[in-house]
């Protein structure tokens, strides 16, 4: 009974997009250990250092102590939502100076709760094109009717909104900022001007910019300046603030209407009470000291053609950009291979992603290894 699963491993297997699980024996900073082999790990989400820090973690439970227990045991309508959990909340909307916030325990989780509830029968959503999969998951889940427009493509979004807008009852537009495979950044003021025009909501998720950009570390939204403008902004404590779980902030009547239709908040057991705390702990002691680290990993990203921390390296075929990731391996960089359906067929590539401990000299036998092997 299992044959057509087998023959579909096989038929990945064959095309070079089988992926497995990989373990590693442990993390140092910017280095990571897989059987005893010391590897520059670009790979990971961890921004700014924070997860698997032995210091930070030790100055934490110094403050924590035996306060917050390790289970929540409840989903947060029932018994699930403790006093840090409301004061987490809190601190988020005091920072955004917004009306009202919203932890999920993911970003993924987030993503599908908005998605999937503020369009309903009748709604409608536009969607970048190359928006993460939780966003695409969120609308397919939706009873909205949703279009996705070309990349970053103002004028193609436009002309799908002069032609769909006025079919439909309530419009959400949603993006990433920051692109989490291609790491280029959304023309966001654009976006808010055409919400305007268009009368639609604007959702932005900030998953890779949160913690990395503005001057508090609040994303691409507060470098701006317009995150009055947006309606709800999503962001994650799971990369550059080394925890687990997400945030959604924006207008109240927006945040009330998720906690009462998000199926994945609503029906999901809440997030550790410890974690929450270590989450608002590195925001309120930690993140406010970075702001010259994070320039710096800009300043070197940008060096190497990047506009943000994260840098794709196209190659194209799924067995050469194994082959290459190999190479590099044995180099010692860790860097995996992204295939579809995470990038578009024909674009695998090599995701490189920056943390604020890394230096030019760190990556400099990197690219020398890449060009060698064009």
């Amino acid at each position: 009974m299992f044959e057509n699963y087998f023959e579909t491993l096989k038929n990945l297997e064959e095309a070079s997009h089988l992926r497995s699980i990989k373990s590693f024996e442990r993390k140092d900073g910017k280095f990571i250990y897989i059987d005893g082999k010391k590897l520059l790990n670009l790979s990971s989400n961890n921004y700014l250092g924070f997860a698997d820090n032995e210091n930070i973690t030790d100055e934490f439970l110094s403050f924590a102590g035996k306060k917050y227990s390790f289970g929540s045991a409840s989903a947060r309508l029932l018994t699930g939502t403790l006093p840090v959990y409301k004061d987490l909340e809190t601190l988020i909307c005091d920072l955004f100076q917004t009306d009202a916030a919203l932890i999920f325990n993911s970003g993924y989780h987030a993503n599908v709760g908005v998605n999937s509830s503020l369009a309903g029968s009748g709604d409608v959503i536009f969607s970048d094109k190359l928006n993460h999969a939780s966003i695409i998951d969120g609308m397919q889940l939706s009873r909205g009717k949703f279009f996705r427009y070309k990349h970053n493509d103002m004028e193609n979004l436009e002309a799908i909104l002069k032609r769909e807008r006025n079919n439909f009852k309530n419009a959400v537009i949603v993006t990433e900022s920051v692109f989490s495979m291609d790491g280029d950044i959304a023309d966001l003021r654009k976006l808010v001007e055409l919400k305007n025009k268009y009368n639609c909501m604007l959702v932005v998720d900030e998953a890779h910019a949160f913690g990395v950009f503005g001057e508090k570390g609040l994303g691409v939204c507060e470098e701006l300046g317009i995150i009055k403008d947006i309606d709800l902004i999503v962001g994650t404590f799971g990369k550059a603030i080394g925890s687990v779980g997400a945030f959604v902030t924006g207008k109240k009547v927006l945040i009330d209407y998720l906690i009462n239709k998000a199926r994945s908040f609503i029906f999901s057991t809440a997030l550790p009470p410890v974690n929450i705390a270590f989450s608002k702990w590195i925001i309120e002691n930690k993140l406010p000291y970075t702001f010259d680290l994070r320039k710096n990993m800009l300043v070197i990203a940008g060096k190497l053609g990047g506009q943000s921390h994260i840098i794709p390296y196209i190659v194209g075929e799924n067995d050469r950009t194994v082959e290459l990731s190999n190479i590099l391996y044995a180099n010692g960089y860790f860097t995996l291979p992204i295939r579809p359906p995470t990038v578009p067929a024909g674009t695998s590539r090599l995701r490189l992603s920056l943390t604020a401990d890394m230096t030019e000299k760190d990556l400099a036998g990197l690219f020398e290894l890449l060009n060698n092997n064009k």
